[in-house]
C-alpha cells in the first residue's frame, strides 16, 4: 500500500504518522506542489489535499483520502472519487485557531482599535468617542461545527448570550443558550449583536446572508466571516457598511477570492479583511492538530475500523 503524505509536517510530526503506519516503507511525504503522475496514479491513500481535487482523476488504486481542511470544495464532485474510495476531513483542528481570529477582530472593532491604529500611522493623538460592549450581547453563530462551537463556547464565556443555527438541528450544546434550524434565520437575525458564520462553500450555503437578510440587521450588528465568502452577499455587505446600516464587518473569507483591489469593499467603514489566514497552518499547532487527526484515521483505516470524519459527498458535510 502506498501512503501519500503532502502537508509540510515537521520531522517531529512525521515521525507521529509513521509510527502509526503499520508498514512505514509505505509512507512517502510529498508536497502537493511537488505531486507527480506516478504517485497519482500508484496512491493507495492521500492524508493531506491535492493542488488541483481535478487530480483525482488521474488515480487509480484510491481508496480513502483524508483532507487537511475542512472545506471539501472540488473534492465531492460526483465521479470525481473513484468508485468506493472514502473522504475524510480534518474537522476538530482549526477550532482553536480560527475562534481566536475572531475575537481577536470582534474587540478590534467594538473599541475601535482599528480606528486608532489609523490615527497612530497619522501621528494624530485624538479620541474616537464612545467604544461598544462585549459582555451581555446577543451572539448568532450560524454554523456549530468545531469552528463555531469554539466561538460560541468563548462568547458564553464572556457573559454574552449565546444563539446557534445548524441546518440539522439535534441536542443542544452547552455553549448555546438556544439552537435553531436554518428556516428560522430571518427571525433571528434582528436580535444579533454578532453574527458569525462559519459555514462550508456548497450551493445550499450560498449568500446565506443576502441583501435581504443584511437589511435585517441592527445598526448594532458586527459579521464575522471565517467559513467561505459564498455565504455572504458581498456587494450588499460593503453597501451596508458604507451607509452606516450595520456596525462592522471582519471577513477572512470573500466572494470573489481573492478580493479584487479595485473592490470598495477594501476601504468600506469598519471592514476588517484578512486574506484567508484565521486557519492554515499560521498558528503551529493547528498542524500538530492535523497530524494527530491523520495518524489516529490511518490507525483505524489499517485495522479496518470506522474513519473520523467521513465527508457526506452529497452534501460535503461530515456524516
Amino acid at each position: 500500500m502506498k501512503i501519500v503524505v503532502t502537508p509540510p509536517f515537521t520531522e517531529e510530526q512525521k515521525a507521529l504518522i509513521l509510527s502509526a503506519a503499520e508498514r512505514p516503507e509505505d509512507v512517502i511525504f510529498c508536497l502537493k506542489s511537488d505531486m507527480t503522475e506516478e504517485l497519482l496514479r500508484e496512491a493507495d491513500v492521500f492524508l493531506g489535499n491535492l493542488e488541483s481535487p481535478g487530480q483525482l482523476e488521474k488515480t487509480e488504486h484510491l481508496k480513502w483520502i483524508q483532507l487537511n481542511n475542512a472545506g471539501t470544495e472540488g473534492y465531492c464532485v460526483p465521479g470525481r472519487l473513484p468508485q468506493g474510495a472514502v473522504l475524510t476531513n480534518a474537522t476538530g483542528a482549526y477550532g482553536l485557531a480560527i475562534s481566536e481570529h475572531m475575537l481577536a477582530c470582534l474587540f478590534m472593532l467594538r473599541k475601535k482599535l482599528n480606528l486608532y491604529y489609523a490615527n497612530q500611522l497619522q501621528c494624530q493623538w485624538k479620541s474616537e468617542g464612545h467604544v461598544g460592549v462585549i459582555q451581555g450581547t446577543t451572539v448568532l453563530v450560524i454554523g456549530l461545527g468545531d469552528i463555531g462551537t469554539c466561538f460560541a463556547s468563548k462568547m458564553k464565556a464572556l457573559g454574552c448570550t449565546t444563539i446557534g443555527v445548524k441546518r440539522r438541528v439535534g441536542e443542544k450544546p452547552d455553549c448555546v443558550d438556544g439552537l435553531y434550524g436554518m428556516e428560522e434565520l430571518d427571525s433571528l437575525l434582528p436580535r444579533a449583536d454578532v453574527v458569525a458564520l462559519s459555514l462550508p462553500g456548497n450551493p445550499s450555503t450560498y449568500h446565506t446572508l443576502n441583501r435581504e437578510r443584511i437589511s435585517l440587521l441592527s445598526p448594532n450588528a458586527i459579521v464575522l466571516n471565517v467559513g467561505r465568502g459564498t455565504a455572504v452577499d458581498t456587494d450588499a455587505l460593503s453597501d451596508a457598511l458604507y451607509a452606516g446600516k450595520i456596525a462592522g464587518a471582519a471577513l477572512d473569507v470573500t466572494d470573489p477570492e481573492p478580493l479584487p483591489a479595485d473592490h470598495p469593499l477594501w476601504k468600506a467603514p469598519n471592514a476588517i479583511i484578512t486574506p484567508h489566514i484565521s486557519g492554515g497552518y499560521a498558528l503551529p499547532e493547528t498542524l500538530q492538530q492535523i497530524a494527530e487527526i491523520f495518524a489516529e484515521n490511518l490507525k483505524r483505516f489499517q485495522a479496518g475500523e470506522p474513519l473520523r470524519n467521513v465527508v457526506d459527498l452529497e452534501t460535503g458535510y461530515c456524516k
